[in-house]
């Protein structure tokens, strides 16, 4: 037990002492979680599940009001983001933004300048993820990928572009919206000796 609770040591050439210790802290988070009780497990499970339930109607129902044909897209963006802890929905509601914007824009370009087949997909997804981490968000880089096959491979009635401006304005309301229920549900869930 005691040696699952000792930091690894920072070998030279590898990750910086900060990733190390992230890396460690995930996995000592990780093992805890699964020693939880049944109880608080399912207190959890369906807390998150009720978080996302909400999450995802609120991002849903305004765009069937205004007849957006694909508006599950910001209901799938809502779903992906919300988390339990409101600092990591708002890391998640970047990676979510940055990841569609730079997959979309790097898709549109690739589309407009070399054309549509599955070398100008796998250049677009290659650029995508590579941008995502010149940027210093290479955890928004699968979701770039996911953006720039979807310019690239889905068929669409309209232009790229209108495709490419949907998408963005549907991940934005979807990011919007699950930042707003973690927000709430966070203030819900504080213990009054939290303080404020």
């Amino acid at each position: 037990m005691e040696q699952e609770l000792r930091e690894p040591p920072v070998l030279p050439g590898e990750a910086t002492r900060e990733e190390v210790r992230i890396g460690w802290l995930r996995q000592q988070l990780a093992r805890l979680r699964k020693r939880l009780p049944l109880r608080r497990r399912l207190v959890g499970g369906a807390a998150h599940g009720l978080m996302s339930a909400s999450a995802a109607l609120i991002a849903y129902v305004p765009t069937q009001a205004l007849n957006l044909r694909e508006g599950f897209w910001s209901a799938i963006t809502a779903i992906a983001v919300v988390q339990t802890e409101f600092r990591a929905t708002r890391t998640m509601a970047r990676d979510q933004f940055l990841g569609a914007a730079t997959g979309g824009l790097i898709g549109l370009a690739v589309l407009s300048t070399v054309g549509q087949d599955l070398v100008a997909y796998a250049v677009a997804v290659i650029l995508s993820l590579t941008a995502c981490w010149l940027l210093n968000v290479a955890s928004a880089g699968r979701l770039a990928g996911i953006t720039a096959t979807i310019i690239l491979l889905v068929p669409h009635t309209g232009t790229a572009q209108h495709m490419f401006g949907s998408r963005l304005l549907e991940v934005g309301w979807g990011v919007s919206v699950a930042i707003a229920v973690g927000w709430v549900a966070t203030r819900m869930m504080r213990h009054p000796e939290d303080g404020d």
